[in-house]
């Protein structure tokens, strides 16, 4: 009987552990669910500071999914940039134009900007908004791509042509256009012009106006903007502007959607460590490095079969920074040229030249690292003290395996046939002009234009195949 209630007792402990694993299941299915709170009723904010590049489209396009999967109201963009890349504006347009969600991007906060390429992501947005005391403008093309499309930077100084005191209309101000330099930059000025235009043609906003800001690189401050119909609000804080928003009708991804933002929340979704690693790789200093740590892990590991952690740890740093130089403006011939001095620095490690080749690779890498990165915008230049640093630590390296050559040249011969000229030996036995010798410790066949004897000590004067050809032993060849 007490064996029965012990049995009893201990199934009841196991019940009562199982019930606890599934409450505890329950409670974590129900964390990982999103409830009324977030399903609907949630805003969700994403900030954008600094150049426009791949890791911004990251982290927008799966905040755009992420957005459409929780059925949020609206998507908050706070931006404060001076410009980007082409391709990284392009892209977060195309996903802001298909997204099902509505997007809002607002400039903030005050002394905050949306020059160039965000200008084209304002226009772009469903509800454009600012804050006052900030300013948007300045999207005339800076650079042209190695593909002759533009590059819409912001390292040109904005001037701030604020129409709400100028009495002429805006369409007045292109009396006086800028010019374009050639045929290329007029291709690249006039595709841009066409895609503001048509962005300001989607959304209803001043056309005359945006073709402005792309030929004669206008500005304008958050109050004449709204004056001007370039934007849709000017608002304090993210609040206010849900209040603003409230009410409006706007087309999303072909679908006419009547924003209700009344008792909203706002949750501010910061990038993940997946963008900000994304941020720091797509630095093309970073990339750089990453790429010559990447090529000499390797090149010690090929060196030191069975090193393991230079190779290991080369082959991961060239493949991250191979990535990030794909998502970046690069150009074929500054990269071709850094692979060949790259090149031509690993063969003097193989083949010494005393440091031709390893100047020769110096020079071509220099040259290579300065047209590499195919865009005048500030932060995506390669920083010249990055680029002369690894200059001269390759052309050290170079040095210093031609000295380690020229040294390695000058040491006796220590294995080899080589080595056994010079050598002393013992006669073991010797009959005529043959015989047979104990040299290093081996017994070999040996001739001798000398008599020889049993004992006697001999020196190696040259070696045929396995036969040496000894002399007597005297101290003038010892």
């Amino acid at each position: 009987m007490a064996q029965v209630r012990k049995i009893i007792g201990n199934g009841s402990g196991y019940r009562r552990i199982a019930l606890s694993f599934v409450v505890m299941l329950l409670g974590l299915l129900l964390s990982i669910l999103p409830n009324d709170a977030q399903t609907g009723r949630t805003a969700l904010v994403f900030h954008i500071r600094g150049i426009i590049g791949p890791a911004a489209v990251d982290y927008l396009s799966r905040g755009l999914a992420m957005a459409a999967e929780r059925n949020a109201p609206l998507v908050i963009i706070e931006m404060d940039t001076p410009g980007g890349l082409d391709t990284s504006m392009r892209d977060i347009i195309r996903d802001i134009l298909a997204s099902p969600v509505p997007v809002a991007t607002y400039v903030a906060p005050s002394g905050a900007r949306a020059a160039s390429a965000g200008t084209y992501i304002l226009y772009a947005s469903h509800i454009a908004a600012m804050a006052p005391g900030t300013n948007l403008g300045a999207a005339t093309p800076v650079q042209i791509g190695g593909d002759g499309m533009p590059f819409p930077g912001g390292d040109e100084p904005q001037k701030d042509q604020d129409q709400s005191t100028n009495k002429k209309p805006a369409g007045d101000q292109q009396n006086q256009p800028r010019q374009p330099g050639n045929a290329m930059e007029a291709k690249a000025v006039n595709d841009a012009v066409a895609y503001i235009r048509s962005l300001a043609e989607l959304r209803g906003r001043n056309i005359d106006w945006a073709e402005n800001a792309v030929r004669q690189a206008a500005s304008l401050s958050a109050s004449a903007a709204l004056k001007e119909n370039v934007i849709d609000i000017v608002t304090p804080s993210l609040e206010n502007l849900l209040v603003q928003a409230n009410g409006r009708t706007v087309s999303a991804a072909g679908n006419q959607v009547t924003l209700d933002t009344t008792g909203a929340a706002l949750e501010h979704v910061e990038p993940d460590w997946r963008t900000r690693l994304l941020t720091v790789i797509t630095n093309p200093n970073v990339a750089l490095i990453l790429m010559m740590i990447g090529i000499y892990g390797l090149l010690f590991e090929f060196m030191n079969p069975g090193a393991l952690f230079p190779g290991t740890i080369g082959a991961i740093c060239l493949l991250i920074g191979l990535y990030a130089l794909a998502v970046l403006p690069v150009n074929l011939a500054g990269l071709g040229l850094i692979l060949l001095g790259l090149a031509l620095m690993a063969a003097e490690a193989f083949t010494p030249s005393f440091g031709i080749l390893g100047v020769g690779g110096a020079l071509a890498f220099i040259f290579g690292a300065t047209i590499l990165i195919d865009t005048e915008i500030p932060g995506f230049r390669l920083s010249w003290p990055v680029v002369g640093g690894v200059a001269l630590m390759s052309l050290a390296l170079s040095l210093l395996v031609v000295r380690m050559a020229v040294a390695s040249h000058r040491r006796p011969v220590v294995t080899g046939t080589e080595q056994m000229m010079g050598a002393h030996g013992e006669v073991l036995d010797w009959r005529g002009q043959s015989g047979h010798v104990l040299a290093h410790g081996e017994r070999w066949s040996a001739v001798s234009a000398a008599p020889l004897k049993k004992g006697q000590k001999v020196s190696v004067a040259g070696i045929e195949g396995l036969v040496l050809k000894v002399e007597p032993f005297t101290p003038e060849n010892s």
